[in-house]
């Protein structure tokens, strides 16, 4: 509907409104299919001097004349407005010379091919916290920041702003909150964006791009569960992962020799170490060509993925974008007879330098070159690989960026890098997760460095080259959490640091934080400290073998979060406030986060800490290590050893667990452990206060071959699992859908 010259409205549901600057429709990298809702706008009386007022079932929009918007939920509360006064000054009010002067201050300035299209500012009203942005660095409350959506290869040790506004990705959502109301915001333009979220001024936010047009979506909702409920509705979920992909993954920029691979392996099984998947970096390659191997080095990819298979570990091999211009090479002979790659403005295959050297860029736009690139990941499928690593795909480049004139011709829509950039590592991802299904069969397993809003349906993501760093351990935390609250469920950081080189204590410390993060894997480049978990002594290698067993005995947990993602987009880690909305204690927790709504992780991320404080919101918790019942609502001092991270169990939950492994091969799990944690024991007291009686206590159990996509045909078994002290037999068993034949021969339960 239109509201004014330029601006339209449009109603996705009765929670969700388009807003745009162009009439008609435009398609979307991330939002590839529609929700098909009924929703509709309807004329609703005006109030304050709107000039036009408009509503759904659940929102009231109100328009003035100068087409500035309110928007209110069904209890007339103000969500959001549009900031009426004037802003502050802006960039193209300066000279050039201006400009540089305030940059060499270090001041923000956005001039020339930098300065935004269009410019939307929204009314702050001081008692905001504001979540989301993807993997961007610093905290979990972005206000008072200002960020860039241009995804960056930048290699130095990252911290917090003004020097890293940009990442990896870009992920232009955002949720803002407030004491009474949540809602969210999805700028869908691919150009090189800027969100400024009162960095420039205490009055308002705002957001803008270079180029394209002003489209956005207004999320509105009672909590920010819903918030990312709605805007995964749009953007796509995460399809099941193949349970394997949950276990414990070990990496290393380089192991050089398929011998060395191999040795790692053994090292796994000999120290008792559960390992379900060793990467392989850029020197298996033949001179770096990807789809390629170094046959000196990894002579027989297949015999070595069935020597490894034998011990229950997967191979995951790397894979870049950037091509080696060699003729002779069939990714390079068949891209440019096929017309696959990048052109300059002048038509011609654009060239810059990676890895190999001299390289070309596949055109990820078109569909046929998607299917081109997705065809080669049977090369490696063929190999016995069983997942991509999809790297440098912002894209990097090593001889100064891609020019923003890069042409990519796309199925007959040619684009230019400005717009592309943002979406290169989706589409890319999107390319080999659509070839692994077709030519694998199985779930694809799929890791992306550079995503856009919707890569999540194709991939996991992990944080980048972080460095050996106490500050980016606990940075991880909040960034893991923010990419969640950005849509993306299934993340992790590289454990112990990429680069630099890792201490036992931090090394300790990072295996304890990243035990329940979807994306378990040990990742450190060249020249660095090894940081296998042998690499150091018997308490480094005995701790890491407790936190890698802790989390294969609850893999079944992270598979039914997994499953639940499916249905309602929430992450398996949560920040506090996802939960306790109404505690404001829990608005800015950075070092503490929720596994699903059971678990509650406070790990130590201070060098020579042995004990921190926790904060434990409403509710019985039990620590998981003594089993003590603590009365939540309030801080408390945890002892936490450097063996220890302080874990609790929210009171009357029930937890699935798994017997001892090595590594999963779902078809011999056989046996499930259910976990009852009453908010009470028996000759049990409660430190905090007297207990209520225990009620009824119910979870949701999802069973399937964790392999394919047979559980699509209803081929899984969903169970409901209840306790009650009440009850005579305590537990009780029910099938709310039976399709899977491989159901657990035994069912157990303990009371923790």
């Amino acid at each position: 509907m239109k509201i004014r010259e330029n601006l339209f409205i449009d109603a996705v549901t009765d929670k969700i409104l388009r807003i745009h600057s162009f009439d008609g429709e435009k398609s979307s990298f991330a939002v590839e299919k529609p929700i098909g809702t009924k929703a509709r706008l309807r004329e609703i009386p005006g109030v304050g001097g709107a000039v036009q007022a408009l509503g759904t079932e659940y929102l009231s929009i109100y328009a003035a004349e100068d087409g500035t918007l309110k928007i209110y939920d069904k209890r007339q509360k103000l969500l959001c407005a549009d900031y009426e006064g004037e802003l502050e000054q802006e960039c193209h009010a300066l000279t050039e010379e201006e400009a540089e002067q305030m940059r060499q201050e270090g001041h923000n300035v956005r001039s020339g091919e930098e300065a935004c299209r269009f410019q939307a500012a929204k009314k702050l009203f001081g008692d905001e916290v504001i979540y989301g942005l993807g993997d961007k660095t610093g905290f979990l409350n972005k206000k008072n920041y200002d960020y860039v959506m241009w995804n960056s290869d930048n290699p130095d040790p990252q911290v917090e702003n003004p020097t890293f506004r940009a990442m990896y990705k870009s992920l232009p959502f955002f949720i803002v909150l407030r004491e009474e109301t949540v809602y969210g915001i999805f700028l869908d333009n691919t150009y090189q964006s800027y969100f400024d979220m009162g960095f420039g001024s205490s009055r308002y936010y705002s957001f803008g791009a270079v180029d394209g047009e002003l489209d956005y979506y207004f999320i509105a909702g009672d909590t920010v569960a819903e918030i990312i409920e709605g805007y995964t509705s749009l953007t796509g979920r995460a399809p099941l992962p193949q349970m394997w992909t949950l276990g414990y993954h070990q990496s290393r920029w380089s192991y050089t020799s398929a011998e060395e691979v191999l040795a790692i392996a053994k090292n796994f099984r000999m120290y008792g170490i559960p390992c379900d998947a060793i990467h392989l970096d850029i020197d298996y390659m033949d001179h770096y060509k990807v789809f390629t191997k170094n046959d000196e080095t990894f002579p027989d990819l297949e015999e070595l993925s069935s020597d490894l298979s034998k011990m229950g570990i997967k191979l995951v091999t790397i894979i870049d974008p950037g091509t080696k211009a060699e003729e002779g090479y069939h990714m390079y002979d068949e891209g440019v007879q096929n017309g696959c790659f990048a052109k300059d403005s002048d038509g011609k295959i654009y060239h810059n330098a990676v890895w190999p050297g001299d390289s070309v860029f596949p055109d990820f736009t078109s569909e046929k070159v998607r299917e081109w690139w997705g065809k080669q990941t049977e090369l490696l499928t063929k190999q016995g690989i069983r997942g991509i690593w999809n790297d440098m795909n912002e894209p990097a480049s090593f001889e100064g960026p891609l020019p923003n004139d890069i042409v990519f011709p796309g199925d007959g829509l040619p684009r230019l890098h400005k717009e592309v950039h943002n979406v290169y590592g989706h589409l890319m991802a999107k390319a080999t997760y659509e070839g692994l299904k077709k030519y694998d069969g199985r779930r694809p397993f799929v890791i992306t460095r550079a995503c856009y809003s919707g890569s999540q349906k194709y991939s996991t993501v992990w944080t980048g080259d972080n460095q050996s760093l106490w500050a980016h351990l606990q940075m991880s935390i909040p960034q893991m959490l923010n990419l969640g609250l950005s849509g993306m469920p299934i993340v992790g950081a590289d454990i112990g640091g990429f680069g630099s080189h890792t201490t036992p204590e931090l090394l300790c410390r990072w295996i304890e934080a990243a035990c329940f993060s979807p994306l378990f894997r040990n990742h450190s480049a060249k020249y660095t400290r090894r940081q296998e978990p042998w690499a150091f002594d018997k308490q480094t290698l005995d701790i890491n073998r407790k936190y890698i067993q802790l989390r294969y005995k609850y893999l079944p947990y992270l598979y039914d979060l997994c499953y639940e993602e499916t249905k309602t987009g929430l992450p398996i880690l949560r920040p506090l406030v996802m939960h306790y909305q109404q505690d404001k204690n829990t608005w800015e927790c950075n070092d503490e986060f929720m596994v699903g709504s059971c678990m509650l992780a406070a790990p130590v991320v201070q060098q020579g800490a042995r004990e921190r404080m926790v904060y434990l919101p409403e509710g019985i918790w039990i620590d998981y290590w003594t089993r003590e019942r603590i009365m939540g609502g309030c801080y408390i001092l945890k002892e936490a050893p450097l063996d220890v991270c302080p874990l609790y169990i929210k009171g009357g939950s029930i937890l699935p667990a798994y017997g001892e492994m090595q590594s999963v091969e779902p078809e011999n799990i056989k046996t499930l452990t259910l976990e009852y944690y009453p908010e009470t024991l028996k000759k049990t007291a409660i430190f905090g206060r007297k207990p209520n009686a225990q009620e009824d206590s119910c979870y949701i159990h999802y069973q399937d071959n964790g392999v394919d996509f047979a559980y699509e045909d209803g081929e899984y078994n969903l169970y409901e699992f209840m306790f009650s002290e009440k009850r005579s037999n305590g537990l009780q068993v029910k099938m709310l859908h039976e399709g899977f034949l491989g159901k657990y021969e035994e069912i157990t339960a303990v009371i923790c």
